[in-house]
């Protein structure tokens, strides 16, 4: 695949090219205009001594006569500084005055009317002035024959200003093209120079700096794509933030329990009381439940992140709160049994939609009914409700734990971060932290509040709906 060149490459061989394609036309117009303007001075001329015989020419004495010809030619010949010549016939060339070869033009003379053209007279180019009228009086042999005056001049004196008037307009003209060009090419050359200072800050800049790149000396055309870079750059800083987050929150939430564990395992090793070892080992399958749910909920947390920063934005769809309150409630039912805890649903209709990611919601609610069957006590209630109405939908988990103080509710969110309550419970304290985030992805919030009358606490996830309304 052919690699792209340059933009000031392409600018310079598309501008350069095609402005001095036109200029060249327009030079060759304007050459050929100036021939014009030329020949139409020196015409003026040409027509004024042909006026002058015509006026001279007399058919009174029954034949054709021109009076004092030569003089007027003499004359004419000092004002143009070139050779003259004339001709006086009749049409049909029986009557004759003046130089015999001097060509008629191709085209027929109309009566009357003047015209201008090249010739060659006796290896000579000329200018000719011809004009064709009726005699005046008619000619006794041929009344209906038109009298025929001619004018020429050498082209030397004419030839020699009119090259001297060209290479002064070309001269002009070419000066104008290379201006024009080294104009086009400075203004790109000029134009592109922020370009290449931006090019050479971010060489310049370190692999882990991704700062926003500066637009105020760039051209508008360009701060689309710079701000869209900057927003890359955001995202991509984001994720990078969040992998070292990740990275520091597995080093250090893991590396207790993994300790812990070898302890166990080693204090296993020496015992040969079988009571002990047996102890020894149900901690240690305790303590490795503690970690893969740690590990779990680290790993929900990052995805729920990573699903935010990702290019596009969160994948939404319509989700279905009531099937998924359902489905959560299913899933969790054998771990409430094993408390013994009442965990129910409540919707008040069947279909309740809203737009958002449907695994996300789903690990959002795992969380919070989760959270609430740990903290209730055996033979408590957990109840998760659905409920909507023209602009909202509503999802709240409701149990009669312990509560929370207004200051962990404050905190609520934190990671690893656990209230007073929850100090007497297995956890990492991300909980909280994955719904916060899912939340603020779907754009609601988190509200947590205690029953009244208690005990019990209520979490609540409050769905705009918009046009895309429940059914």
């Amino acid at each position: 695949m052919k690699r792209p060149g340059s933009l000031k490459s392409a600018l310079l061989w598309w501008l350069v090219p095609g402005l001095v394609l036109i200029m060249g036309g327009t030079l060759w117009f304007s050459n050929q205009l100036l021939r014009d303007q030329v020949d139409a001075a020196y015409d003026r001329a040409l027509a004024g001594a042909l006026r002058a015989i015509d006026l001279n020419v007399s058919t009174a004495s029954g034949g054709l006569a021109v009076e004092q010809p030569f003089l007027l030619l003499e004359f004419f010949e000092l004002t143009t500084n070139a050779r003259v010549y004339f001709r006086v016939a009749t049409e049909d060339g029986l009557a004759e005055i003046g130089s015999p070869f001097l060509p008629l033009p191709r085209q027929p003379l109309l009566s009357g009317q003047l015209q201008f053209y090249y010739a060659m007279h006796e290896d000579t180019p000329v200018r000719v002035a011809a004009l064709a009228r009726a005699a005046q009086p008619p000619l006794p042999s041929n009344p209906n024959s038109r009298i025929i005056v001619q004018v020429a001049e050498s082209l030397g004196t004419r030839e020699v200003f009119l090259e001297q008037v060209l290479r002064r307009s070309i001269e002009r003209d070419v000066l104008g093209i290379v201006m024009s060009v080294l104009l086009v090419v400075s203004g790109i050359v000029m134009s592109l120079r922020p370009l290449t200072r931006l090019r050479q800050e971010l060489e310049a800049r370190a692999p882990d700096d991704l700062r926003p790149i500066d637009d105020a000396d760039l051209p508008t055309e360009v701060r689309p794509l710079v701000d869209a870079v900057n927003r890359h750059m955001a995202r991509y800083a984001e994720m990078a933030r969040t992998q070292r987050q990740f990275l520091d929150d597995a080093s250090h939430q893991l590396r207790t329990p993994l300790s812990v564990l070898r302890t166990q395992v080693d204090f296993a090793l020496r015992e040969s009381d079988p009571t002990e070892v047996r102890r020894a080992l149900q901690a240690m399958h305790e303590g490795l439940d503690r970690a893969v749910r740690m590990v779990n909920q680290m790993l929900s947390l990052a995805r729920a992140r990573e699903a935010s920063l990702a290019e596009g934005g969160l994948a939404a769809e319509h989700v279905n709160l009531a099937a998924l309150a359902h489905s959560v409630a299913r899933h969790l039912l054998p771990h409430a049994r094993l408390k013994r805890i009442d965990l129910g649903v409540e919707v008040t209709t069947s279909m309740v939609f809203t737009r958002g990611s449907e695994w996300l919601l789903r690990e959002a609610l795992t969380n919070l009914v989760d959270n609430a069957i740990r903290y209730t006590p055996a033979g408590g209630t957990v109840t998760v409700r659905v409920l909507s109405d023209e602009r909202h939908a509503v999802l709240q988990v409701e149990d009669s734990g312990p509560g929370m103080r207004d200051h962990d509710i404050e905190r609520a969110g934190v990671r690893f971060r656990r209230g007073q309550a929850g100090k007497q419970q297995a956890g990492a304290g991300l909980g909280l932290a994955i719904v916060h985030t899912i939340a603020q992805m779907h754009g609601t919030v988190l509200r947590l509040e205690n029953r009244v009358p208690p005990p019990g606490l209520r979490t609540t996830l409050v769905f705009s709906l918009g046009r895309e309304g429940s059914d």
